[in-house]
């Protein structure tokens, strides 16, 4: 083996430790997902068929329901319903095909305005801007044309020099009837056999319905039955309700376009109504495709432009009030789906399966988020298509706090406390950050810049929420309190135990308490300081890592013989035990801020009940 072939295997060995063995298997994963994307897409004769009955089979389901609980036997009222439901539609198709017919006589006479209008448009009547635009592009799309095609009068044969080329034009013949009649009836015959293939899918499906359930448990695992019933009966609920709710409110949609065209004047309002009513089920696409004949006829109708402006305002103003105010109140988080999904889902049904998949795209991917919470393998679909946030109220907090976003930050904690209180929004969000950031700084992914812009950032976060009132007022109020006492805050190890002990001295300055930061050097250093050890009433120690509790009674020590007569309080954040910490009798654990807060409290109350007692005897000797 030569010198270049050894480099080369090591070369080829590096890379392989370049790239682990996760990486491979993680681009393996998405084998899976391109090989039901094919299934999907090469099965659609079977499963979009399959598809639309599914959806049918639950909006009957409730019909077949009733029927049951009245006596009516369960073949039979499969049965009643399927043919409830063909008579309802064959009424519907009939209706609209008649009233269609009917229109299309009508037409001829509203054909002046019509051509009047599109005159005006093209400016031919006088010359307009419009029609100049288009003699222009006109001619300079002739003039590359034939710049392109003829043959230039120098390189023409002498006996072709006078004459001028011949311009061929391609025709394509006329269609007969009988071709019209055969294209049509083709059409037709490939859609009732669709129609036939859903009605019998429709009817089987209800008729094993249990059977069919029975099944997709056992293909799911018998050993978990529950969470696999769980699955169904979710995803049953979410579809349903999706179905119904959706086609009230397209009811409602379509009674108020309706009475608004017969308002206007629009022909056959009823009609529209009804349109609009089926197509907006069609996401995104539904209300303008039934707003373009209604524009169209008012144009037609009205020699002005004033009923196709009042039609367009009408389904634009209609559309805003039920697609933005009455749905997302009315679905709330039922359906489960982002808005971003409920757009990606559109588009990718859409590609995959047609107009068919763009009206089947919202109950389809609903269930697969309901698949993707209950089922541990597809979890990636809850995330990437549910509704639920993708980072925990302390993670999202924690990015706050290292991108400088402290507004931000405070913003999102309002809208927590509206539906809680602020000493537990410190609690269970800003606490929790604050202990991510310190397993990142203990593992080095986080070092002290960072650390003590995270703290900077929690003083702002406070400054910004210190107009919030909490329950400490009502501490306050029925507190008796003592000039000049004061409690002592200490960071355990480094800035974020200092913030811990920031959020503290926040609570406690609600609750009328004088509370002040001090580093453990500061704290328990044994020459004079800067604090008058009189007025420390109390001394609490915050350690955001409940493994440092073992620290925690020599730094207590340390600063309780500087300040003999204060309450030593140790935080220990995290640890829901309590350790004994050897100080003797008076010391106290708290393990979270409200806890310490009414620790300190309790402890303030007691000191001035002692000072009072010690105070009592003075007075009487004093008097005598």
């Amino acid at each position: 083996m030569t010198h270049q072939d050894t480099a080369q295997v090591n070369q080829k060995g590096s890379d392989r430790a370049r790239y682990p063995a996760s990486l491979y298997l993680r681009y393996l994963s998405l084998v899976p997902a391109a090989i039901v994307v094919a299934a999907l897409y090469f099965g659609r004769p079977v499963l979009l068929p399959l598809a639309v009955s599914v959806l049918f089979a639950f909006a009957l389901a409730p019909v077949v329901g009733q029927l049951r609980r009245i006596g009516v036997g369960h073949v039979l009222s499969v049965l009643m319903a399927a043919v409830l439901a063909l008579g309802i539609t064959g009424a519907i198709g009939g209706y609209i095909t008649t009233r269609a017919i009917e229109l299309g006589g009508e037409l001829p006479q509203y054909q002046t305005n019509l051509i009047d209008k599109i005159r005006s448009i093209r400016g031919t009547t006088n010359g307009g801007a419009v029609e100049r635009a288009s003699n222009l592009l006109k001619t300079l799309r002739e003039q590359l044309v034939t710049s392109g095609k003829t043959t230039p009068r120098a390189q023409r044969p002498a006996a072709d020099q006078g004459k001028e080329p011949v311009q061929v034009q391609i025709q394509e013949p006329e269609t007969e009837p009988l071709e019209l009649a055969a294209s049509f009836l083709q059409s037709l015959a490939g859609f009732l056999v669709g129609a036939g293939i859903v009605v019998i899918f429709v009817i089987f499906i209800l008729l094993y319905k249990e059977d069919i359930r029975d099944r997709f448990i056992r293909l799911a695992g018998s050993s978990d039955i529950q969470k696999a019933t769980l699955l169904l009966d979710e995803g049953a609920e979410r579809l349903g309700h999706y179905l119904l709710t959706q086609t009230a409110i397209n009811a409602a949609f379509g009674l108020l376009i309706g009475t608004g065209l017969w308002l206007i004047g629009i022909p056959n309002p009823t009609l529209w109504g009804l349109e609009v009513v089926i197509l907006r089920f069609i996401p995104y696409v539904g209300v303008p495709l039934a707003a373009v004949a209604p524009v169209l006829l008012a144009l037609s109708v009205d020699s002005g432009w004033t009923m196709a402006a009042e039609t367009v305002a009408l389904f634009a103003i209609g559309e805003v009030i039920f697609g933005q105010a009455i749905e997302p109140w009315l679905f709330g988080r039922r359906m489960g789906l982002s808005p971003l999904a409920i757009v990606v889902a559109a588009t990718f049904w859409t590609w995959l399966w047609g107009p068919i998949g763009l009206l089947l795209s919202t109950p389809l991917t609903m269930c697969l988020v309901v698949l993707g919470r209950h089922v541990e393998h597809l979890q990636f679909l809850d995330v990437l298509l549910g509704d639920k946030p993708p980072l925990s109220g302390e993670q999202s907090l924690y990015i706050r706090l290292l991108g400088d976003d402290a507004d931000q930050a405070a913003a999102e904690a309002e809208s927590f406390i509206k539906e809680s209180s602020l000493s537990r929004y410190y609690d269970e969000v800003v606490l929790k950050a604050l202990a991510i950031a310190d397993l990142d700084a203990r593992r080095g992914a986080l070092d002290s810049e960072r650390a003590l812009k995270i703290k900077e950032n929690v003083r702002t976060l406070i400054q910004n929420l210190s107009n919030v009132e909490t329950e400490d007022a009502e501490r306050a109020e029925s507190r008796r309190t003592t000039s000049g006492e004061m409690v002592l805050c200490v960071g355990g190890r480094g800035a974020l135990d200092d913030a811990s002990a920031l959020l503290l001295i926040s609570l406690l300055e609600k609750a009328d308490v004088d509370a002040r930061l001090a580093t453990p050097e500061a704290a328990s250093d044994a020459a004079p300081g800067e604090q008058d050890r009189e007025a420390i009433k109390a001394v609490c120690v915050c350690y955001l890592d409940p493994t440092n509790a073992s620290r925690a009674p020599y730094l207590l020590r340390r600063i309780r013989r500087r300040t003999p007569g204060a309450m030593p309080i140790a935080t220990l954040f995290g640890s829901e035990t309590t350790m004994p910490l050897h100080l003797g009798d008076d010391y106290r654990v708290a393990t979270t801020l409200d806890g310490a807060v009414q620790a300190i409290i309790s402890a303030l109350a007691a000191k001035a009940d002692s000072d009072s007692a010690q105070r009592a005897p003075r007075v009487a000797e004093a008097v005598h």
